[in-house]
């Protein structure tokens, strides 16, 4: 397995320090699900996933609609979706995954949070060939043993289960991640402290610390852009 899911509660942390920005993300990344099929989530599974996540960040209800009215209205504002990859100190790699209506302008932003905190751009296909696309599903009051038992109820084969902090995780392949919620719900657990489609690095890396101090100072560069949704990395930022 790659980098364990073991940051929960820093994600949650840095969420909830940044929530104005958080719920901007959302509602951009809302918007385009629900323009780009139905703006109906049993209809649209892109708008069903953004909005399965959405939960678990808790987005409020009023940027929910009204990313949905806006699609509904038949907005003319369209966005570009982008992937930039590239590197760190110390063979760190950077996946960035942007939401655009100004591509020279995103391309000019994510090149200079790399050069400004010792990285550099990669070409596309010079990193992401190094991290697996992975469905991450994180539930609280279970053990390993009861996930497992339900899975296998369900006739689901994943491809980890592990004991994280106070959650069990589950790290399945990406066309199992509503079908790993279901069995879920119909075991009755109908909260979900992580539930993401994530790219997860085969072989994490551990920096200096003076080099962990600047990378981990470029990534926040990074997620404060506006037009940037995820950012994935394959760095040990644990303590």
């Amino acid at each position: 397995m790659g980098r364990k899911w073991n940051n929960i509660k820093e994600k949650k942390a840095t969420k909830d320090a940044n929530t104005s920005r958080i719920y901007a993300k959302f509602g951009r990344e809302i918007y385009v699900a629900a323009k780009q099929g139905e703006p109906d989530p049993e209809s649209n599974q892109a708008l069903k996933f953004v909005l399965e996540r959405a939960k678990t960040y808790s987005v409020p209800k009023h940027i929910i609609d009204r990313a949905i009215e806006k699609a509904k209205g038949g907005s003319d504002e369209n966005y570009d979706e982008l992937r930039y990859e590239g590197f760190g100190p110390n063979g760190s790699m950077v996946i960035v995954d942007a939401l655009t209506n100004n591509v020279n302008r995103t391309a000019s932003e994510v090149r200079a949070a790399f050069g400004k905190n010792g990285g550099n751009m990669g070409v596309s296909g010079s990193v992401a060939y190094m991290f697996d696309k992975t469905a991450v599903i994180g539930v609280e009051g279970k053990t390993a043993d009861e996930v497992l038992e339900l899975l296998m109820e369900a006739d689901l084969d994943v491809r980890d289960i592990l004991e994280e902090e106070d959650s069990v995780i589950v790290y399945a392949e990406p066309d199992q991640f509503h079908a790993v919620q279901e069995a879920f719900k119909n075991a009755g657990v109908t909260e979900f402290n992580v539930a993401e489609l994530t790219m997860l690095a085969q072989n994490d890396v551990t920096l200096s610390d003076d080099a962990k101090a600047q990378f981990e100072k470029m990534i926040d560069v990074l997620e404060d852009l506006e037009d940037v949704q995820q950012v994935y990395h394959n760095v040990d930022l644990s303590e």
